[in-house]
């Protein structure tokens, strides 16, 4: 009897955890799937066991197998899978950042062979903006956005001296070319009240979504419910 609780007690939170990985409340679950919300929160107290054609029909909603939802712990799961993205996404960064150096060195290689003694290390300097991009790309794809921060202030200042030393090599002067660089402190402004600006955005809304699902999952009817029905 003790193993039969404990089962259900599994099964119970792999449930409550994939329904809300994939963001729906208890009543939107039961709308998709034809059952009422009470069905779901008590298979989700541990009341109860969904039979088997319901289960793939979660299975399937979710995107999991039949053993994800009866198996061993969701939340352990789901975070060693994250952990093996997070690794295969370092790992295409790494390969990216290495074929940009690569190509940089070959230029660097190249040019030097065919024209020695001229400034050619500069290459070096480009490629390291360019590599800012290509981080900056995948950053914003995968949504890493303290990785994405660093990039593009990176690409700011790094894209700004190359140009400076690009000038300074062909003019053979540094002059006041020196000012270049005040451009990077509003660019940098900007990108600082930009990511300060989006944080705080991001923040708010999934305040307003935990706040929305918790009532919903509470049997708390929302605003917009009560005055449909006081109307």
């Amino acid at each position: 009897m003790e193993n039969y609780n404990e089962i259900n007690k599994k099964i119970a939170q792999n449930l409550a955890y994939y329904r809300k990985e994939a963001g729906l409340t208890q009543a939107e679950l039961a709308e998709k799937i034809n059952y009422s919300d009470k069905s779901v929160s008590k298979w989700e107290q541990g009341n109860g066991v969904p039979d088997v054609y319901v289960l793939l029909q979660l299975a399937h909603l979710y995107g999991v197998t039949l053993n994800d939802l009866v198996g061993e712990e969701a939340e352990e799961k789901i975070r060693e899978k994250k952990q093996r993205r997070c690794g295969f996404h370092v790992l295409i960064m790494l390969l990216s950042s290495g074929i940009v150096w690569l190509l940089a060195t070959y230029f660097f290689v190249s040019m030097a062979m065919w024209k020695p003694g001229g400034a050619w290390w500069v290459a070096f300097v480009y490629a390291a903006a360019v590599n800012a991009v290509v981080i900056i790309v995948y950053a914003s794809i995968w949504k890493y956005r303290l990785l994405q921060f660093f990039s593009i202030t990176t690409f700011i200042w790094v894209f700004i001296t190359a140009i400076y030393l690009t000038i300074c090599v062909m003019e053979k002067a540094g002059g006041r070319l020196w000012l270049l660089f005040l451009l990077g402190a509003p660019l940098q402004a900007l990108e600082v009240l930009w990511a300060f600006f989006r944080s705080s955005f991001t923040r708010d809304r999934r305040k307003a979504t935990k706040s929305k699902k918790g009532n919903q999952d509470n049997g708390v009817p929302s605003v917009a419910a009560e005055e449909e029905n006081e109307g």
